[in-house]
């Protein structure tokens, strides 16, 4: 075992730490890795016992601290293209049938669709925009 220099035991331990990884999709494991594999080159400059593991506490530290509140901050945010019925909520559109609480049809995005009001009691006539909230299906609840 001592024949080993130390910047491989580094290495081993970043392909280690690269199976949790992957396995568990966590990525401080690959912030550790990466330190690791920053500790396996102090070694093979040269750098003693203190020095690696500082290089790797130090480099691991910094890289979570860095890394883990953008990718945070990215994986909340709402994608900036909507697309779908995600797109046509809030988009106005023209009475084609009378609309009411059981149904009618409106042009929305230059189609037809199926639409029923939102407040139940409120009808819409032929002619008049309307305002999509939601999409339900195929039918499109407009006010």
């Amino acid at each position: 075992m001592n024949d080993i220099d130390a910047w491989v035991w580094w290495l081993v331990g970043a392909a280690a730490l690269g199976i949790p990884l992957v396995v568990t999709a966590m990525p401080e494991f690959g912030m550790f890795a990466v330190g690791a594999v920053a500790a396996a080159i102090a070694a093979s400059v040269g750098g003693g016992a203190v020095v690696q593991v500082l290089t790797f506490v130090i480099v691991s530290v910094a890289l979570i601290a860095v890394v883990r509140p953008i990718a945070t901050r990215h994986r909340t945010q709402r994608p900036q293209l909507v697309t779908g019925v995600d797109a046509l909520k809030g988009r106005q559109a023209v009475v084609l049938e009378r609309v009411d609480g059981s149904g009618g049809r409106i042009k929305l995005a230059g189609e037809v669709w199926s639409a029923r009001s939102l407040d139940t009691g409120r009808a819409y006539d032929v002619g008049q925009e309307v305002d999509v909230v939601e999409i339900e299906g195929a039918t499109a609840i407009v006010m």
